[in-house]
């Protein structure tokens, strides 16, 4: 089997039918049907169940896919400068909202004068987001909050994050010293998506109390929500690191939660077959010391 075997799989899996695949790749349809067909024969297993004209990636399939990935990763890197890889490559860094938001520019400016011909270029998304690029080698590394989730995925924590219970200075709340759970989940909350790890630490911590709770608001954005718990919309939890400079300034106030603390990890992932260049090693022992 060859690489062009496994691109035209890939191709196959991320546009959902051969049509597209083909399309996308500039190759003939017939063409992305027997290369598919020959992949099943030479391996002895069906990648795709095909029912009423669509294509569902078998279970095997799926298992198929990840090695296949990361085969044409490999080679992509290689295609991109292997012989001088750490003086003239790129790094695809992801990051979670809060470090992007907090950390991610500091890392980089400290990187960039040691390997100044390594480009640099960044993804900023939720955590799940993240985590499933990783999957997909889509990114070399990753600094992200929250939970991983796949066994596919490696990590090393570097720093500890906190999240605070915040509300408006005018908020009925405000003039209050703490507030028990209980009382929180009746509260109007102003909450990141579902995905985040802001979210995922919240919702686990109510879980563990045997609670849970329904935002009256949902967003991606950190500053909406910043900007709508300062003028007294509701309240919210949010990573200390990001509402430093608005506690400071008294525009929100923070709230504290007896016996409960929303605790957290700042952690680099990496998928646990990803070949790391040194300039990327080298970012990575920045970021952990």
């Amino acid at each position: 089997m060859t690489l062009r075997h496994m691109k035209i799989f890939a191709a196959v899996c991320d546009c959902g039918s051969v049509t597209a695949a083909a399309r996308n790749l500039g190759l003939a349809q017939p063409a992305v049907s027997l290369a598919i067909k020959e992949l099943e024969n030479y391996y002895g297993i069906k990648l795709f169940d095909r029912i009423s004209r669509k294509l569902f990636v078998t279970e095997k399939g799926k298992a198929f896919l990840q090695y296949a990935r990361q085969i044409v990763s490999l080679f992509d890197e290689m295609e991109n400068g292997v012989k001088d890889w750490d003086s003239f490559g790129m790094l695809r860094v992801g990051s979670s909202v809060t470090i992007g938001t907090c950390l991610l520019s500091q890392y980089i400016a400290r990187f960039s004068p040691q390997y100044p011909n390594v480009k640099v270029r960044v993804t900023i998304d939720n955590s799940s987001v993240i985590e499933d690029k990783i999957l997909l080698a889509q990114l070399d590394f990753a600094l992200i909050e929250g939970q991983i989730h796949s066994e596919n995925i490696v990590s090393k924590s570097f720093m500890e994050d906190e999240l605070v219970l915040v509300c408006g200075a005018h908020h009925p709340l405000a003039a209050a010293q703490e507030i028990s759970l209980e009382e929180l989940i009746g509260q109007t909350l102003i909450l990141r998506e579902k995905g985040s790890g802001t979210r995922e630490l919240f919702d686990s911590t109510l879980l563990t109390h045997g609670l849970t709770a329904a935002p009256a608001w949902e967003s991606i954005s950190t500053e909406a929500i910043i900007g709508a718990v300062s003028c007294g919309m509701g309240v919210s939890v949010l990573p200390h690191k990001l509402v430093k400079r608005e506690l400071e300034e008294r525009r929100l106030v923070r709230i504290f939660i007896p016996h409960t603390k929303f605790q957290r990890s700042f952690t680099v992932i990496r998928h646990k077959d990803k070949h790391l260049s040194q300039s990327a090693q080298a970012f990575i022992r920045l970021v952990t010391g």
